[in-house]
């Protein structure tokens, strides 16, 4: 069975078929958030601290970290940002860390200071990113995700998203890093600009999954982009993903409709033992005096709880 493992200071998360679904923490991503990219180029961290902290508590098993503040301020050197970043979330929270940038001395750079094993985001299948990209996790020994696009684009059909996935997987074995820890990101486009976009990704998974035998993850709110009730769309997205093979996902988890989606799907999979996790998360405890125990029990199917 396919596992990919990352490990932060004294912690290991396992993704795999057989696994719970492994939530990746988005929010540390100064993406459309001016005010912490203006923080962390400032060598600010009151909203990365914010973030991790309530990620972590909210279910995040790893934590996205993506300093990228260039395209807002581009006179910011990103090595460095990432680098100051990186360390601070790991002084105040131990899961592992997923490394978002598309440069390359940005990613070894914060490699050089990681604790554990990291997860690289990303490489894709052009020639000169798997050029850069892939002797990195070679060297350091760590998982990376390959999303499947190449320089024609990306296309809508699965079956050359497919045949690109494939490729990446292939060149990372001739740089001697083995399909468990290469991780394929499906690409999930808006729904709302392509009414086929979810059918793609489930039908993407399922043959990644099958015959590929890799795990697979994706940005899941790309898929409710402009539409209404996002939260919804993501909770009934990443509920069909995981069924059709998704193993994790970058997501939001503070939001509670989709880790609730992905709790009970875990569940309905057999992913989680006995339920032990659901029951852990939603049971109440009896009021004081009230009606618990041998009483509640007989009401739930007894003829005591009929009435005449």
């Amino acid at each position: 069975m396919i596992q990919t493992v990352l490990e932060s200071k004294t912690r290991s998360v396992v993704i795999g078929f057989d696994r719970p679904f492994c939530v990746i923490g988005e929010r540390i991503n100064p993406t459309g958030r001016q005010q912490l990219a203006d923080e962390i180029s400032n060598g600010i961290y009151s909203m990365v601290e914010q973030d991790a902290l309530s990620q972590v508590a909210a279910g995040a098993d790893v934590l996205d970290i993506n300093a990228g503040v260039t395209s807002v301020n581009p006179n910011e050197t990103e090595p460095g940002l990432l680098v100051n970043v990186v360390k601070f979330v790991q002084s105040i929270v131990d899961v592992p860390i997923c490394l978002d940038s598309s440069v390359s001395m940005a990613l070894e750079a914060a490699l050089e200071v990681c604790e554990g094993r990291p997860l690289v985001n990303s490489v894709t299948g052009e020639e000169e990113k798997m050029e850069k990209i892939l002797p990195l996790v070679k060297k350091y020994n760590v998982p990376v995700v390959a999303i499947s696009n190449d320089e024609t684009g990306i296309s809508e059909d699965p079956e050359v998203r497919f045949a690109v996935a494939k490729r990446i997987v292939e060149r990372a074995s001739d740089y001697g890093i083995p399909r468990h820890d290469i991780i394929v990101d499906p690409l999930v486009m808006p729904l709302g600009a392509m009414s086929t976009a979810a059918q793609q990704v489930f039908v993407l998974c399922r043959k990644l999954r099958e015959e590929l035998q890799v795990n697979t993850t994706c940005g899941a709110s790309n898929i409710s982009f402009g539409l209404p009730n996002r939260h919804g769309i993501n909770a009934a997205f990443l509920a069909v993903s995981s069924s059709m093979g998704m193993t994790s996902a970058i997501m939001n988890p503070c939001r509670a409709q989709e880790m609730e989606a992905i709790r009970a799907t875990d569940a309905l999979l057999g992913k989680d033992k006995n339920c032990m996790s659901w029951i852990s998360k939603h049971r109440q405890p009896s009021p004081a005096g009230g009606e618990g125990g041998e009483g509640a029990r007989r009401g739930r199917g007894g003829r005591a709880s009929r009435r005449s």
